[in-house]
């Protein structure tokens, strides 16, 4: 049985809509809306999407009607989506087709007529949504793990939070189950940025509210250092800086865009080519990135913007055709390899690195790219430009 131990973890609009393509990455525009005083957000059980089915796994509080004798000759069906409005027709359907829904005290069928009068019973199936919130045993690779933080390498597929599309199966589902309590006591069970589904790489997960508050901060700050490798068509500037603000892109609303004036947010990434090949007569690059700010898909818009697309992202494609990606590629080459920050114990700095992961150590190979990670210093504030 399945029962609800969270807060309202649905705090911002943008963190709640984000979908199965695109979670956004390492988004902190709504972190102020998501934590406004860092240490609220712990709400009632009532307050949880789907509290009133806690008392069941998967069953929402039961409806009931009397049909109307002008309904008389309608069938079932239709006659349910006139009596209970507030539910798709064809979500009654399947509730009819899930012995779920009575007549009378009978199982009733979807075609069959009415006689009007009848008694209706119907025992709703709980929405995704609302058993979101629950613990799975999803597979997490911690590389740092201590009572405060944890650092995990997330590989790409999973998506960070539950949401439309994704009601399971998320990060936020495997914290749940690998902390139990002490992650449902947290707003969003801890987590304070994300990456894009397709994203791979580090995250940091606070594992106390003082925790979580000190982490929101350092982000809203710029003092976390977060670095991202990414393989892209064509041969940037070997140093070079992007301060251009992102925005909602006014042709396509599912994408952002640098966008110019009021429309954008301040946006600045910091990008370094270290190595360079050709793949069927088309120049690839491995770069690495440094984010000063986090929009949604900043790198990936930046990169975009100076016309040099990430491998193998399908929302911000290159304006030419480029040929195929050896072993039909099929994710934006992207990942997250480097994270710092202070650690709110005891203020030290601490930085954790995750090497490629396989599929994109393979497509550089066979692309004819080659870079060495161990050769970078340990602090990269000079690596980078200014």
């Amino acid at each position: 049985m399945t029962h609800s131990i969270l807060p309202d973890y649905s705090v911002t609009a943008s963190f709640a809509t984000e979908n199965a393509e695109d979670s956004s990455d390492d988004d902190l525009d709504s972190l102020p809306e998501a934590f406004p005083s860092a240490a609220d957000g712990l709400l009632s059980e009532a307050s949880l999407p789907g509290a009133a089915s806690s008392g069941g796994a998967g069953v929402g509080a039961p409806l009931s009607a009397t049909l109307p004798e002008s309904l008389a000759g309608e069938r079932l069906d239709k006659a349910l989506a006139q009596c209970f409005p507030e539910y798709s027709r064809s979500r009654l359907q399947a509730w009819v087709e899930d012995g779920r829904v009575t007549l009378d005290g009978e199982a009733a069928k979807v075609r069959q007529k009415v006689a009007g009068g009848e008694a209706v019973l119907i025992t709703p199936a709980a929405l995704p949504e609302q058993l979101a919130f629950a613990p799975e045993p999803v597979p997490l690779e911690a590389v740092y793990e201590d009572a405060t933080l944890a650092v995990f390498n997330k590989p790409a597929g999973l998506v960070v939070h539950p949401a439309a599309g994704n009601w399971s199966g998320t990060l936020l589902n495997g914290l749940l189950y690998r902390y139990g309590q002490a992650a449902a006591d947290l707003p969003r069970a801890g987590i304070v940025h994300r990456l894009d589904k397709e994203t791979s790489g580090l995250m940091v997960v606070a594992r106390t509210l003082v925790a979580q508050t000190d982490l929101v901060r350092q982000l809203q700050a710029r003092t976390v250092k977060r670095h991202y490798a990414a393989l892209v068509w064509g041969r940037p500037p070997q140093r070079t800086v992007v301060d251009a603000p992102i925005g909602r892109d006014p042709r396509e609303r599912t994408r952002m865009a640098v966008v110019p004036g009021q429309g954008g947010k301040p946006a600045r990434t910091r990008v370094v080519t270290v190595a360079s090949a050709e793949w069927e007569g088309s120049p690839v690059s491995l770069v690495l990135c440094s984010l000063d700010t986090g929009r949604t898909h900043q790198i990936r818009v930046h990169l975009s913007h100076l016309g040099h697309s990430l491998l193998g992202d399908p929302l911000y494609k290159p304006r030419h055709k480029r040929p195929v990606l050896p072993g039909e590629f099929a994710r934006q080459a992207l990942h997250a390899w480097r994270l710092g920050l202070i650690h709110p114990d005891d203020g030290r700095f601490a930085h954790w690195q995750a090497p490629l992961p396989d599929d994109l150590r393979q497509l550089m190979t066979t692309l004819g790219l080659d870079f060495d990670f161990s050769t970078l210093p340990d602090s990269l504030d000079d690596f980078f430009p200014a």
